[in-house]
């Protein structure tokens, strides 16, 4: 029999947030955290100046245990000690803990980003076009590596179980939870540390801005990015870091850990067709495979938590796919909105931001939605002050370059 999977904490580094109070308050606010970037002015001929940066300062922690850790590390990290703390594995009076009640050989980290600290690729790079490697150190790899935040995590709290790294771009806070609790389900694990980071830099905007998949309402931040709505114009890049402490029921339960969800069911796949247009049949069939693995019907699910990137083929494909699953307007709504796409974080920070919502029973709208496109499917978009949901099932998917299908099913405990 699989082992039962279960959420004992949880923490955020995000613009809405960190604590579920100050999360909550940001959603019922209403407004995004979309701002102009003036300092992208030099970079031509890009159209877009949109970002929606964290407001965040590395941990006063000694130098030998940051040397390694670039931004998007420290963002991991500061998610991960919050994650840790509200589990009762680390102690809270610590700034960040240093130190963690951990099972040696037990306890894994799977974790991902895009990729690594861009300053510390720019060392490399100066290295190519200026013939030398003076700007070279010996941490400058470790901090660039695509496996910089898993590794970094693991050293920092003397882990000695398994480590995965999943740089599957804007899939990787969710595959990273998705395959933490496939080990922990056979078995192989008892705790794992999960989830995703990503810190903002001006070439991740230039990425969809040559694809004319970045808004350019640079006028207007407040009201992009827009999914769903018929006059979207693109996703806006963010930053942050989500992570989830999943555990073994049994495990959980004998040491009077708190349970905020169950994770019940985990489905992806590829798409198999191209590497960044959307395929309506493969990202259905990956929330079919989650219900599968959770052994429940699509009635049963009360909340989808979307991609929503509001990219023009992206949500009408997704949309799409969700109503075939489901054959009915589910309610839905995306955080991208207020987050803008934080990429690699952005699995890790919805799913704990679902999760939290199911347990309160209200789920954010869609702002910035004034008139729902009608190539969407006719789904039931969450709007105006939010909504009131009673509900034992909620799914969170997220969909990435490279064809990679996600989707996870949370159960209320």
């Amino acid at each position: 029999m699989p082992k039962r999977v279960v959420v004992t904490g949880g923490g955020i580094v995000s613009v809405l947030g960190s604590g579920w109070k100050e999360v909550l308050e940001s959603l019922r606010a209403g407004k995004n955290f979309v701002r102009v970037m003036d300092e992208w002015e030099k970079y031509q001929p890009m159209n877009t100046r949109l970002a929606a940066p964290v407001d965040f300062a590395a941990p006063d922690l000694p130098r030998k245990k940051l040397r390694g850790m670039g931004r998007v590390c420290l963002l991991a990290l500061v998610a991960t000690d919050q994650a840790l703390k509200l589990a009762g594995l680390a102690e809270k009076g610590e700034a960040v803990a240093q130190t963690a009640n951990l099972p040696d050989g037990r306890c894994g980290v799977a974790y991902g980003s895009s990729m690594g600290s861009i300053d510390s690729l720019l060392d490399f790079y100066s290295m190519l076009m200026l013939n030398t490697t003076l700007k070279m150190g010996a941490t400058t790899y470790v901090r660039a590596m695509p496996q910089t935040c898993a590794a970094n995590i693991e050293v920092y709290y003397g882990l000695t179980g398994r480590l995965i790294t999943t740089n599957t771009a804007c899939t990787s806070g969710s595959m990273a939870i998705g395959q933490a609790y496939e080990l922990i389900q056979q078995g192989k694990q008892d705790i794992m540390i999960a989830g995703g980071a990503e810190e903002l830099t001006a070439a991740d905007a230039a990425v969809f801005d040559t694809l004319f998949a970045a808004s350019t309402k640079n006028d207007t931040p407040e009201c992009t990015p827009a999914a769903y709505d018929k006059n979207r114009d693109g996703l806006v890049v963010g930053e942050g870091a989500g992570t989830l402490i999943l555990e073994e029921y049994e495990h959980a339960k004998n040491r009077g850990a708190a349970i905020y969800a169950e994770l019940v069911g985990f489905g992806s796949n590829s798409d198999g067709t191209h590497i960044t247009q959307p395929n309506r049949v493969t990202m259905g069939a990956s929330l079919s495979l989650a219900l599968a693995d959770a052994g429940i019907k699509s009635d049963s699910i009360g909340y989808v938590n979307t991609h929503g990137t509001a990219t023009k083929a992206g949500d009408i494909a997704e949309t799409w796919a969700t109503h075939d699953v489901f054959k009915r307007p589910i309610p839905v709504s995306t955080l991208k909105n207020y987050t803008g796409h934080t990429l690699g974080a952005c699995g890790a920070i919805e799913a704990w931001v679902s999760i939290n919502m199911m347990n309160h029973g209200w789920f954010c709208p869609n702002i910035n939605l004034q008139n729902p496109d009608p190539q969407c499917a006719p789904l039931d978009y969450i709007m105006g002050d939010g909504r009131e949901i009673n509900t034992g099932y909620i799914m969170s998917n997220n969909f990435a370059f490279g064809g990679i299908n996600t989707s996870l099913i949370f159960k209320k405990v």
